[in-house]
């Protein structure tokens, strides 16, 4: 990556490792992100939308191909027709109400089984090619193996039996047939698909007069029925109703029953007597409340002052008494008195006590004039008494006479209404009977047609445009969501905002992929000699570890740079002279970061040594001195002094301490704790300038964990577009101790030309121009 994308994050590498995630924007570049988002998924996934929206297009082109032109003829029903007002008047049935129920029930007669029967026998469907077609359908087929393998017979399943259609072509038929009502109207459209224009209005027509007609003919069959039934019933009703009358006449000369209008004396004289009976009840009632008003009024000791809040209760006759009137606006006056005295001179005064004396003398005379009015009350009540025994003496008389009279007048009712009913039930079959006679001259049906179909001119299905757009549409609507589900389960890491906000980790660089090239031809070595510094020499690397010497105006170099420069500017901690190169996984590229990193340092005139200190896989080891007797371990416990164990590159001076594996080593973990590699670290500090440690990976050792006392600062590196994020947040949650040391991760393997479609608003930075300005190359 470039170095002006470094001194962007500057800053942010002074955040703590462990803190909150800064917004990269404010709120209002929500929109932004969203375009960039969606700009990018175009750039990213267009091939996966492109070919699946051509691959919906050409499988909609292929359906309108191959699939069958459908025409449909439509043609409309007009129910509950409207009849002439003679024909209402004299209608035998009753006029259905044609509410949702009945127009429901219409639209199953026109789909009906004996509807479609009649159609196909009066258009002959059954030698139509297009329902024979429609016939040899795969239940029709199920059908017939069914028969072959119960009956042991390969004969064919006749598609009539006993002349009508068989129930494989009635359902082709009823298949196209679809009836539906219009809006909230009474109007139904039938409607019928067929390969064939005139073919499709035909039948439609057929469908439509054929229920008309069966609709006329069941109303008339109702109405011949129904006219037979009344006739025999008018028949016999005649006879019952005149049988009737001449029963009552009978038995009315027989008993000698006389009656006055329409009623029996008895029945007068009762009905008079219970309406006198009730005024006395009434009267009674009103008298018994008025005289429970002045006892309730009595009850109370006229000597209180508060027995005259009750006086209004015994309603108007106190109002209207003259004397009561009288004695109490005068016994008032001598309440304001007492009250205006008691306030002046105290209510044990002299003059207050007369005066309260003489409004009790006052009260004690209401009250006799009330128990005066209440005596004349209790007279009242007992008169209206009196009055209502007397009358209810009468009533008993009078019930006591009607029951003796003989039951002649039940019987006589009778028979009266019994011969009633059947004169008014004779007249009203007798009009039914007549208004029935005269509709089957005239039969009318409830239904017709509005307008019969015509050919179609057009094909109903299928639709071109609307598959065409339902095909396009589709598959970009299809290929955005496979496109965005791709995008979604790509959790790796691609960009540097991706690290930062995920990791809370500065992005320290973004080493770009390298192209695997041939390996130069090695340098002539120097003869062997009895000194051991010339014989260790580091054998010549790969093409790839030597981009920093052999090209450092690449993009490659530039990032390394990048690296020592964010090592250098580390402000995390006082020294970063030792500095370790870790990743979550293995072949993520730490051993060629750290090998160009130290090349890097060596070249630029520094003392700088490269350790590996991945004892268990010592990649680093192979690539610079495969044949090494000893290294690290050699030296940490004391049998090889360090100078017989370090090698050299004469082109960067860069020195290197492998690690020989001599066989299979158990406790990696415990020889990095151990002092003597502490004591080694020290002795390195001394010596050279700056450190670079090759370590093993996070995720499937501890070893990286147990070198937290020799390392000053970590660098993690994550492989671009396939290690997993869950793995390094996983592995970093593993190692806290290594997580608070690193200063940074460093994306390798970086697809550069990629980077635009995946760091939309930055795509800019990764422009070859900005490079070839300054003499950089793109590798």
């Amino acid at each position: 990556m470039m170095l002006q994308n470094n001194l962007q994050h500057a800053d942010r590498m002074r955040l703590p490792v462990n803190g909150p995630a800064q917004p990269a924007q404010a709120d209002g570049g929500g929109i932004t992100d969203v375009i960039n988002f969606g700009i990018g998924l175009l750039r990213r996934q267009y091939l996966v939308i492109l070919v699946t929206a051509v691959l919906a297009t050409a499988a909609s082109l292929l359906y309108l191909r191959l699939a069958s032109p459908t025409y449909t003829a439509q043609v409309q029903i007009l129910l509950a027709n409207p009849r002439p007002q003679f024909v209402q008047q004299q209608s035998l049935l009753a006029e259905p109400a044609f509410d949702l129920s009945q127009i429901e029930t219409q639209l199953q007669l026109l789909r009906s089984k004996a509807n479609a029967v009649a159609v196909i026998d009066k258009l002959k469907l059954a030698e139509d090619p297009d329902f024979i077609a429609s016939g040899l359908s795969l239940q029709a087929l199920s059908q017939r193996i069914w028969s072959w393998v119960s009956t042991g017979s390969k004969k064919d399943v006749p598609l009539e039996t006993n002349g009508e259609p068989s129930d494989t072509l009635v359902d082709a038929f009823l298949s196209r047939l679809s009836a539906k009502r219009v809006g909230y109207s009474h109007v139904i459209e039938i409607s019928f698909n067929s390969s064939n224009a005139a073919r499709a209005a035909e039948i439609v027509n057929a469908v439509a007069s054929t229920y008309v007609a069966d609709q006329l003919n069941a109303k008339f069959d109702a109405n011949r029925k129904a006219t037979s039934w009344l006739q025999e019933r008018l028949r016999d009703l005649g006879d019952q109703a005149l049988a009737a009358q001449r029963a009552v006449d009978v038995y009315k000369a027989q008993n000698n029953i006389v009656s006055l209008d329409g009623k029996p004396i008895d029945e007068q004289q009762i009905t008079e007597i219970n309406n006198r009976l009730a005024a006395a009840r009434t009267q009674t009632s009103e008298a018994t409340a008025k005289l429970s008003r002045y006892e309730a009024l009595l009850a109370v000791d006229p000597k209180k002052p508060s027995s005259m809040d009750n006086l209004d209760a015994i309603g108007a006759d106190a109002l209207n008494s003259q004397i009561i009137t009288g004695l109490r606006q005068q016994y008032l006056e001598l309440t304001r008195r007492e009250a205006e005295l008691a306030a002046r001179v105290g209510r044990d005064h002299l003059a207050v006590v007369n005066v309260r004396n003489r409004a009790r003398e006052f009260r004690v005379s209401i009250f006799d004039e009330v128990r005066r009015l209440a005596e004349v009350s209790r007279s009242e009540f007992e008169l209206a008494k009196q009055r209502q025994e007397e009358i209810e003496k009468q009533l008993s008389k009078a019930v006591s006479q009607s029951r003796s009279v003989n039951s002649a007048e039940l019987t006589i009712k009778d028979l009266e209404s019994r011969a009633k009913g059947l004169r008014s039930l004779y007249e009203t079959f007798l009009q039914r009977y007549m208004g029935s006679a005269q509709q089957e001259t005239f039969p009318t049906s409830d239904t017709r047609v509005v307008f019969p179909a015509s050919p179609p001119t057009s094909k109903s299905k299928p639709k071109t445009r609307l598959i065409l757009a339902f095909g396009i549409l589709g598959g970009l609507a299809l290929g955005i969501g496979l496109a965005l589900l791709r995008d979604l389960m790509d959790r790796v890491f691609r960009t540097s905002s991706q690290v930062e906000s995920v990791l809370e980790l500065p992005c320290l660089s973004l080493v770009p992929l390298l192209p695997a090239r041939k390996s130069p031809k090695p340098p002539i070595r120097l003869q062997k000699t009895d000194d051991d510094v010339q014989r260790r020499i580091a054998l010549s690397p790969t093409a790839i570890h030597q981009t920093v010497v052999g090209m450092p105006l690449s993009r490659y170099t530039e990032a390394i740079r990048s690296i020592k420069l964010a090592i250098d500017h580390n402000p995390a901690k006082i020294s970063s002279q030792v500095i370790g190169i870790t990743s979550a996984l293995p072949n993520e590229g730490k051993t060629t970061i750290a090998a160009s990193l130290a090349q890097l340092i060596g070249h630029t005139g520094k003392r700088a040594i490269i350790v590996d200190c991945d004892l268990r896989n010592p990649s680093l080891t192979g690539i610079f001195a495969p044949k090494a007797a000893c290294g690290i371990i050699e030296v940490a416990n004391g049998s090889r002094p360090l100078a017989d164990a370090i090698w050299r590159d004469p082109t960067t001076n860069l020195a290197f301490l492998p690690a020989v594996r001599r066989g299979p080593l158990l406790h990696t973990s415990e020889i990095l704790c151990a002092d003597s590699i502490s004591k080694l670290f020290d002795r390195l500090r001394a010596e050279y300038d700056y450190v670079i440690v090759d370590l093993p990976p996070l995720t499937p050792l501890v070893d990286v964990r147990a070198t937290s006392s020799l390392i000053d600062c970590y660098i993690l590196v994550v492989e671009w577009g396939r290690t997993k994020i869950d793995v390094v947040q996983h592995a970093l949650h593993t190692a806290p101790n290594i997580h608070e040391s690193l200063i940074g991760a460093v994306l390798s393997k970086t697809d550069t030309k990629a980077m635009a479609r995946y760091d939309g608003h930055r795509s800019y930075y990764y422009h070859d121009s900005h490079y070839i300005r300054y003499g950089l190359s793109g590798s």
